[in-house]
């Protein structure tokens, strides 16, 4: 049996969200996290990811972020480097400020485990990226949301894969036009930026 525990994270000064672990995200594009507990400022994670799934190219400024394969084959790659492959055992550890991503590159559901550490905003934009890429189109999130969250956390991630020119004019134009339509109520009690 699994207990359900309410755990406050505390992040840098004034950022406090509430949480209940475990805590799981899922999108339709084959991508599941549960966020199980919080030990100090990690947060300690389990991922499934089907076949050919995974995130694009991202970097998180602040966060170290480690997995441990429990069953199937991680395909990852750090920016400009070629792509490498590991499996159950094996540990990655991706640092902070390093560009990378990660696909499952097997046939069968692929399960890890690990943290993310400091957690910050972490679970926060995760799970609200989650949710607007279920309400986009292609892959992508949401227009106005995807916007919000690419834009307000700026500093604290990034996906690189998106042009410069879409980061820094369409993006900003979006999020203030996205303010004059009240798009962003459900983002009320959203986390200040670090």
């Amino acid at each position: 049996m699994m207990l359900a525990l309410t755990f406050v994270v505390h992040l840098k000064a004034t950022n406090i969200m509430h949480y209940q672990f475990p805590h799981t995200i899922q999108n339709k594009h084959g991508e599941k996290i549960t966020f199980l507990r919080m030990e100090g400022q990690r947060v300690i994670v389990e991922n499934f990811v089907e076949p050919n799934a995974g995130p694009p190219m991202h970097v998180h400024f602040f966060q170290d972020e480690c997995f441990t394969i429990v069953k199937g084959r991680i395909g990852y790659q750090i920016e400009g480097q070629a792509p490498l492959y590991a499996g159950p055992g094996e540990t990655l550890l991706f640092k902070r400020g390093v560009p990378h991503r990660f696909w499952n590159a097997g046939d069968e559901v692929l399960h890890c485990e690990g943290w993310v550490d400091p957690a910050d905003n972490f679970i926060f934009f995760i799970t609200h990226i989650f949710a607007a890429i279920d309400q986009g189109k292609g892959g992508k999130p949401e227009l106005f949301d995807g916007s919000y969250l690419n834009w307000r956390y700026r500093r604290e991630f990034d996906m690189t894969e998106i042009p410069k020119f879409v980061k820094t004019i369409i993006m900003p134009v979006t999020y203030f036009i996205g303010r004059l339509l009240g798009k962003y109520e459900k983002f009320k009690s959203a986390p200040q930026p670090l």
